[in-house]
């Protein structure tokens, strides 16, 4: 997709990954939406980033959100679902608010804010949809049952969206995205405690990342994979299960 004299929409953009998309879409595209609950709390110094407030916390919030700023979402080209919320530890451990919080913003409030974009994207026969899926979503680990979840119910929502907008001009992509230093990797790492061993993973920079998923968009691809030890872990999930038990066997530790 050319992005020249385009309108992108990023949620989470006050932040890690989240900023580092809405930054990277602004070298590019007409206008960039930068999506937060806290719309203050947005600081991209582009002349062509405008904060939007957008709450994915229930039904209710995003629907409001919605309401109060509807000229801007239907005038989205890119929308970006990069917005997550973070639920890691023993299941029996974890917060039973958070795991609510975090099926909630990762999974349903995604779908939901798709479906309100949408519409207009089909009207004009055009638009790209990307969801930050998670090496997660292929790879389940211990301590991350709950995330490891929603993840993975973004990528099958966005494979079958995918293949149900085929027949028209909108296209989806979904990011295998691996630990990326930002505040949510290090929330992380402080949530697997001594449990799991982070040693191994690959870790990189937020704008790394987000040229990756710029080149995505231009290439009009529907995956964006990560590379070294995180892709081999991500396609070793969707082959034989001892694949992924040895490796949890060699870093996790009840």
């Amino acid at each position: 997709m050319e992005l020249t004299n385009t309108t992108a929409l990023v949620t989470g953009a006050n932040r890690g990954i989240g900023r580092a998309f809405a930054e990277a879409l602004s070298e590019r595209c007409a206008l960039v939406y930068a999506g937060a609950r806290d719309p203050e709390s947005v600081a991209i110094e582009a002349d062509n980033v405008r904060a939007l407030p957008i709450d994915l916390s229930s039904t209710e919030s995003i629907e409001r959100s919605f309401s109060a700023s509807r000229k801007q979402f239907e005038s989205v080209d890119i929308l970006v679902n990069n917005a997550g919320a973070l639920s890691v530890g023993l299941l029996e451990e974890q917060d039973v608010a958070k795991i609510y919080t975090s099926m909630q913003v990762n999974l349903t409030g995604l779908m939901h804010l798709t479906k309100l974009v949408l519409p207009t994207m089909l009207e004009r026969d055009r638009g790209y949809i990307v969801n930050n899926a998670s090496m997660s979503g292929y790879a389940y680990f211990p301590l991350a049952s709950v995330y490891a979840a929603s993840k993975a119910g973004v990528v099958a929502f966005s494979e079958a969206l995918r293949r149900e907008l085929e027949p028209t001009g909108v296209r989806v992509m979904h990011l295998v995205t691996p630990g990326v230093k930002t505040d949510m990797l290090a929330a992380t790492e402080q949530g697997y405690g001594d449990h799991f061993d982070t040693s191994e993973w690959d870790q990189v920079e937020p704008a790394e990342w987000a040229e990756k998923m710029i080149d995505g968009i231009k290439g009009d691809e529907s995956i964006v994979w990560p590379s070294g030890k995180t892709r081999l872990a991500a396609l070793a999930g969707r082959g034989p299960g001892f694949l992924l038990d040895r490796a949890a066997g060699r870093m996790f530790k009840r």
